[in-house]
């Protein structure tokens, strides 16, 4: 099957993180290197799995902002499970993503079944959340991550050795984006889930005519969201080797940031995994620079805003437009 590069809706974004990479490059040649690559990879799989999660729900028209609070709670479930029950991966997977899953469908049913507004759901269900993490582990860090997960976190594959003497390669936590990008892409793309997904997203009243339940999809995708945030958990942990309930105070807007500056409408319906993945690149690229080039940090969060209400206002303008459109030929046609 050919790909026409030119008809890719996602080239824009492509050419922008084409663009941003080769000024960065410029400016400090040490960017454009297969180490440096390999680190942003790591350090940003946790960001890109959860990106994948909230890009379904912002496909709904949706949002949810209490991605920080969950995946807070599945990591330390995680690492009590690891230092009190077992050190075994493939337990702790599933323990995480169970949990991750059971806090999504939690705040699904919020929205579903009560018929709550997302933005409302996710911040009651972000600050019981965080209150009961915070209660439990008074905000210390829990240490002691038995060695078994922590020599798993260490594993890397296709390893090559550096003129300087290291050896790096593809970490295994890069796997679980591979899962996580391959279940998404599946979902959107060959069930009728995926298409319910883009219906809701697009209108919800025309996708119940048309015979989707609503109800039944919105809640599979935050239990869906939920459960890539488990695999997020667990690559998260694995890489840091403990667990800090503090780290993601925040982390909610860079997930947001970065599925919206892939290309996803913020009033839903609009979206896809490759988009999502580019805005990530675009986000990891631009903070990377930032620090390559000795830009202050705090920088990095006035990017975010800026990203997030430059989109919304992108978004609101094209709908505007194509609602004047439609009342223009409404009137030409009577």
């Amino acid at each position: 099957m050919k790909i026409n590069l030119l008809k890719l809706r996602e080239l824009p974004i492509l050419l922008v993180l084409v663009g941003i990479s080769l000024i960065i490059t410029v400016v400090n040649p040490s960017f454009a290197t297969l180490e440096n690559f390999l680190d942003l990879l790591k350090g940003n799989l946790t960001l890109a799995i959860m990106s994948l999660g909230m890009l379904l729900v912002i496909l709904t028209g949706g949002i949810d902002v209490s991605v920080a609070s969950v995946i807070t709670a599945v990591t330390v479930i995680t690492g009590f499970f690891l230092i009190r029950v077992s050190s075994n991966i493939f337990l702790a997977l599933t323990v995480a993503c169970l949990a991750g899953t059971a806090l999504g469908f939690i705040n699904g049913c919020f929205i579903s079944r009560l018929k709550i507004p997302p933005i409302v759901a996710t911040l009651g269900t972000m600050s019981i959340i965080l209150g009961i993490v915070l209660y439990k582990t008074n905000g210390n860090w829990i240490t002691g991550i038995p060695g078994d997960f922590i020599n798993f976190g260490r594993l890397t594959v296709f390893n090559v050795t550096l003129k300087s003497g290291r050896v790096i390669g593809f970490p295994v936590q890069g796997f679980m984006l591979i899962l996580a990008i391959v279940l998404t892409w599946f979902i959107l793309k060959k069930t009728v889930i995926g298409r319910g997904i883009y219906a809701i997203g697009g209108n919800l009243e025309s996708a119940e005519r048309m015979g989707f339940k609503s109800a039944r999809i919105l809640t599979f995708v935050y239990s869906y969201e939920g459960f890539l945030i488990g695999l997020a958990a667990v690559s998260h942990t694995s890489i840091m080797r403990q667990v800090d309930p503090n780290a993601f105070l925040g982390f909610e807007m860079q997930v947001i940031a970065a599925v919206v500056l892939g290309g996803a409408s913020t009033l839903g319906g609009t979206g896809s995994v490759l988009g999502t993945l580019l805005g990530v690149a675009i986000f990891c690229v631009i903070n990377n620079g930032l620090i390559l080039m000795k830009i202050p940090t705090f920088w990095q969060k006035i990017v975010v805003g800026i990203i997030i209400v430059g989109s919304i206002a992108i978004d609101m303008t094209q709908k505007q437009r194509a609602e004047r459109k439609q009342i223009r030929v409404d009137v030409e046609q009577a």
